[in-house]
Formats: structure tokens, sequence, C-alpha cells
């Protein structure tokens, strides 16, 4: 009996044994695991009297058994964000009109020199210095102004850019003619173009001729174009040619340049000038004005009434005759009424010559 019971304390003693050297290794083993740096904190921490950082294998292990009963681990809820007093809470969505289109002075539609409808740029709503749009007192949204554009969604202040003006080029024609090969072709030209862009000349056979002082595209220079008072432009073996009374552009000859447009015709048997904005066909044909008088002439004194042409009345009734007199104008005869011829006439008696009833 005795022996059996030693055999049982040292079967238990061994078990035990074993276990810790499980233990042990096992610890060892995790321990084995950690990088120097987990080493060494984990020394610095047992001498400060912490416990040493748990390794990867048995953390979840350790904190469940470091954790005390009955007291919970905090866990930090994150604040719920206050409004701030006067924050904005409006729409975002800034209203923008569509584009207009840009109209000249008589209403119609501009078009550009290609001949495309122009526009205006898109009316947009106004922001405020932080970037939200604004509304008036009723709601509606207050949209931007020529001088005033408001600021950007970054609150930055939008600066109106000053255009600088465009350099425009006047030119006059005054009693001008047009020759084709040295043919007047069409006289009593008056022209007063404020903005010079193009000059269209058409002639029946040839084409419309385009003629700028500025290069554009499919154009060509001829040097000396603009002398003075006249423009000489060649077409193939053709010369045209604008004559007016006054200078044309400057005092120097200037270059002129050319595009001829052969499929683009007017219904004239005659050559036409004109210009306008358009380098492309439809072409713009304004009217010449009419001659202006000319200081210094005075208009002639109006013809005496006994001068002036009158109208053929009717002739008188059967029986009845105008009374002239002597001196008296037709036009004054025509404004004598109708008399009876008997009255008008003298009597037979007072006629007759004497003794012509002694005869009887």
């Amino acid at each position: 009996m005795v022996t059996g019971a030693l055999a049982v304390v040292l079967a238990c003693s061994l078990s035990g044994y074993a276990q810790e050297q499980d233990g042990s290794a096992g610890a060892s083993t995790q321990s084995d695991t950690r990088t120097p740096y987990q080493k060494r904190m984990d020394e610095e921490r047992q001498a400060a009297g912490g416990a040493p950082a748990d390794s990867k294998a048995g953390s979840a292990a350790k904190k469940g058994d470091s954790a005390k009963p009955g007291k919970e681990a905090k866990v930090k809820e994150p604040k719920e964000e206050k409004e701030k007093k006067g924050e904005y809470t409006g729409p975002m969505t800034v209203v923008e009109l569509p584009p207009t289109p840009m109209l000249d002075e008589e209403g119609r539609q501009r078009l550009d020199p290609d001949g495309k409808p122009m526009f205006n740029p898109p009316v947009r709503q106004l922001r405020d210095s932080k970037g939200h749009p604004m509304f008036s007192a009723s709601g509606k949204p207050l949209m931007q102004t020529a001088d005033n554009l408001g600021y950007d969604e970054h609150g930055k202040k939008i600066v109106v850019k000053k255009e600088k003006p465009v350099k425009t080029v006047s030119l006059s024609i005054v009693h001008g003619t047009m020759t084709v090969d040295g043919m007047i072709g069409k006289a009593a030209l008056n022209y007063d173009i404020q903005n010079l862009h193009y000059i269209y000349l058409y002639v029946p056979g040839i084409g419309t001729t385009i003629v700028s002082n500025a290069t554009f595209p499919g154009a060509k220079e001829q040097p000396n174009a603009f002398d003075d008072k006249t423009l000489t432009v060649k077409v193939e073996d053709h010369l045209l040619q604008i004559n007016s009374d006054t200078r044309l552009l400057g005092s120097k000859p200037e270059s002129a340049f050319v595009a001829v447009d052969r499929l683009f015709v007017v219904h004239s048997k005659f050559p036409v000038v004109g210009y306008g904005d358009l380098r492309v066909a439809p072409y713009a044909w304004p009217g010449a004005k009419q001659d202006h008088v000319e200081q210094g002439v005075v208009k002639a004194p109006p013809l005496p009434e006994n001068l002036r042409p009158a109208m053929l009345l009717e002739p008188c009734p059967s029986g009845q005759m105008r009374m002239t007199a002597a001196g008296m104008t037709p036009a004054q005869a025509a404004t004598q009424p109708c008399v009876p011829i008997q009255s008008a006439t003298p009597s037979a008696s007072a006629t007759s010559p004497a003794g012509a009833n002694s005869l009887k």
C-alpha cells in the first residue's frame, strides 16, 4: 500500500514538473517572437514597476487576466459637434442664367468675323465673402452686374477687369467713284466708316473682293494699295479702284490685304460697294449716304407767281370764253373765269362802217 501511494505522488510531481516546463517553454517561445526594441521596452517597464508589453500571441489572454472583474474599460465617445451661432445652412448651388445674344445698334445679333453668332457671357449668382450664394429679402437670388461680380467659392473678391478700348480706324469716302479697268462702274459713293474692318467690292464676272487694312486668313498683301485719296486693288488681270475727294487713311501709303470670293453673287448687273464686320458670306451691304449740301451754297429764290408753271384748266363750256388782256401770261390767263361770248364781243352797229344803212 505504501509503495502504491509513493508511486501516485511521484507521478503527480512528475506531471506538474512537465506542465511547468511546457509553460516556461511557451513563455520562452513567446518572448523569442519579440523584437529587440520590444524587449528593451519591456525591461524598462519592469524596472519602472509596470507590466511588460504583451506579445501578439498572448496579448488577448493577458489582457483578459489583468482586467479586474467589475470594472469595464472606459471608451471615449466622440463629442457631438455643436452648431455655431449664425452658421450658413442655405443652398450652395449657384444660379446661372443662360447666355443672351449680343445685339448691335440696330437690334440684330452680332456675328464674329467668321459669321458665327456672338453671345454675352452667362450671368451668375453673387457670392458673399464666405463663398455662400446671396439672396434678397424675398428669397430671390442676387445676380452679378457689370460693376459687382461678388466673391468666388473661396471667398476671394472678383476684380472687374477693365477692358482697354479697341483701337479703331475710320475711313470716309466723299463723292467717290469706283472704276473697273478704268471705266466708271459706280458713282456718288459716300461712306462714313467709324471702325474699318472690311470693304466689299462686287463686280459681275469677277466676284466679291474683300479688302482690309489688317491681315486676315486667306488674304494676300498688296503694298501701297491705300494711297492718299485712292484705293487700288488688283484681281488677276483686272484693276479695281476707288477715288474720293478726301484722304482715305493716313498721309503715307499703306498696304491692303485682299481676298476674292467668286462664289458669292449679288443680284446686280452693276458693281456694288459695301463694308462690314464679316469676312465670309453673307456680307453686309449698307447703302451710301445722300450727297450732303456743301456749306456756302445758297438755294435759288422761288420763281414769281406769274412765271410758275400752271396746269391747263378744262376748256370753257360752249358759248363761253376767258377774257385776256394785253401783257397777260398764259398762266394768268388760265386763271380767268369763263364769260358768255355775246357779252364779251362788241355789238354789230358799233363795228359796222359809217353810211352802211344809207346804201340799203
